[in-house]
């Protein structure tokens, strides 16, 4: 087949878990003999075009009028990707499937959809805004929402990444079982291969007796990562040799780094901001337990590389993740929003070294068996089969 992919984000540009799963996706349908075409954004210096196997990039730049806000910076980012699919189309390229990711693109999409009617739409929500906020509260939320309506309804087939979103998008968008398909996301199981057990940086966070416990994620409340800074002083109260990094930025940062001071636990936590790619690879490596502590989690591909990466991982049970995660089968599993479940949970892992040999074992069939990359794309193929049917 030939492909059309639209995401406002691909590497190198990282602003949350879209990015990853799009690379993968769109890699992985390529290896399997389809041509596969990514519109996505600009930001900095990349190329505004290159070629990956059988997967070509196009990055462009918004429409260079100052946004009024970030609603306005989005439309600017449509035009400029319909810009770009007309410039192809006018080229003499034709594509089987148009394939959606989330609706930051769903304008371009619709308006290329109309000119060219006969590929088939192809959606994948990543999330909603209901979820996000608990809820719809103002306006801008709730215009979010009626744009993520419009693209469940304008869409031949929907793809999404668990039960859970599968059951929030039939219940918001009255969208019938058969048009939503669950196809989970993936990891690459090779991504830590021949990343060693950096000794030299751990000694940057810890000391060789301590402990090292990880939160990698945006700084934001759905995240959750207030729920692990309350849970310290409980884990501290009972097993004091350990360090936590809360590794990520967002609008929360400075409030999390005044409750740390609050519940005098800041020399324990260290909050080194945005990490990129290779540094947290090393770090995950040498740490000792990944915490993913969400309020909301549609899925939770941190919790897969935690698996990767061979430490034990604690999640809430909300979501995708309460799926990924078997309670001290695969990883450790905590109520969402319970800072003492989330304490017990740790204390048992650095307690129980029997516990986490098993876990670490049972994580690598899971992820094995479930969460390659290669059975994901050969199942995306499959609905786009039926979606062209």
């Amino acid at each position: 087949m030939k492909i059309l992919m639209l995401s406002w984000e691909y590497p190198p540009r990282i602003i949350g878990g879209i990015s990853r799963v799009v690379y993968h996706l769109a890699t992985e349908l390529g290896k399997l003999g389809n041509e596969v075409t990514v519109i996505t954004v600009k930001e900095g210096d990349e190329k505004d075009e290159e070629v990956d196997g059988n997967v070509r990039v196009y990055r462009v730049t918004p429409f260079i009028v100052d946004p009024l806000n970030f609603i306005d910076s989005i439309l600017q980012m449509n035009l400029a990707m319909i810009s770009k699919a007309g410039n192809l189309f006018k080229k003499g390229e034709r594509f089987d499937i148009l394939h959606l990711h989330d609706w930051l693109v769903a304008y371009a999409g619709r308006v290329i959809q109309s000119i060219w009617p006969e590929m088939a739409l192809v959606c994948t929500f990543h999330g909603t805004e209901s979820g996000r906020n608990f809820g719809i509260h103002n306006d801008i939320q709730g215009y979010i929402s009626n744009v993520e309506k419009m693209l469940s309804r304008m869409s031949q087939r929907i793809i999404v990444n668990s039960g859970y979103m599968k059951s929030e998008i039939m219940r918001l968008f009255q969208i019938p079982d058969e048009h939503v398909f669950v196809i989970p996301n993936g990891v690459d199981v090779r991504k830590f291969l021949g990343v060693p057990c950096d000794y030299d940086l751990r000694t940057q966070y810890a000391l060789p007796h301590e402990k090292l416990v990880i939160f990698v994620g945006r700084l934001v409340g759905e995240k959750g990562a207030h729920i692990l800074l309350e849970a310290i002083p409980t884990v501290l109260s009972r097993y004091g040799q350990v360090k936590f990094i809360i590794a990520g930025k967002g609008p929360e940062y400075e409030a999390l780094q005044r409750r740390a001071h609050e519940l005098n636990v800041a020399e324990r936590v260290i909050m080194p901001g945005f990490i990129p790619d290779d540094f947290l690879l090393r770090l995950y490596k040498c740490s000792d337990i990944a915490v993913i502590p969400s309020l909301y989690e549609p899925f939770g591909i941190v919790a897969l590389e935690g698996m990767v990466a061979g430490i034990p991982v604690v999640v809430s049970n909300v979501g995708g993740l309460n799926q990924i995660v078997e309670h001290r089968v695969n990883g450790m599993k905590f109520e969402a929003g319970s800072s003492y479940e989330l304490a017990e949970c740790i204390l048992e892992l650095l307690t129980c070294p029997e516990l986490v040999k098993s876990i670490i074992q049972h994580a690598s069939e899971s992820v094995n068996r479930f969460y390659r990359w290669d059975d994901i794309a050969a199942r995306t193929y499959v609905v786009y089969k039926q979606a062209l049917g």
